[in-house]
């Protein structure tokens, strides 16, 4: 079934936006620099892939999943689309765990304080 692994990656996407959405944790939060982010960790792991391949550490396997369209030889066009995704999966979930630790860190220096008094 061509196109399974790129509608998982992009179904697991919109999971991800959603939960930014929600908690406002990086587009909502600065669409900007996230934005940036995520295009700086996508070209920087596209180099890292075409050195890869240039080397022949990677290779692309024969998979029914991808559509088999190839950007350039053993890239194929979900490797870019993944890649956007892991980077902006990243900034999301690094939010989300500031943001429970500063909570933590709040509400213990708020029962620590009442509890001085």
């Amino acid at each position: 079934m061509p196109g399974v692994y790129l509608a998982a990656i992009l179904a697991s996407a919109v999971g991800v936006l959603l939960i930014d959405r929600r908690w406002r944790l990086a587009v909502w939060a600065a669409p900007g620099r996230t934005l940036a982010a995520v295009g700086i960790g996508t070209a920087f792991f596209l180099a890292w892939d075409a050195v890869g391949i240039a080397t022949g550490v990677f290779v692309k396997g024969g998979s029914p999943l991808l559509l088999g369209i190839d950007l350039a030889p053993h890239l194929p066009l979900e490797e870019p689309v993944f890649l956007a995704f892991l980077s902006y999966l990243a900034l999301v979930a690094w939010a989300g765990a500031q943001r429970v630790l500063e909570r933590r860190w709040t509400d213990a220096a708020a029962s620590t304080s009442e509890a001085s008094r």
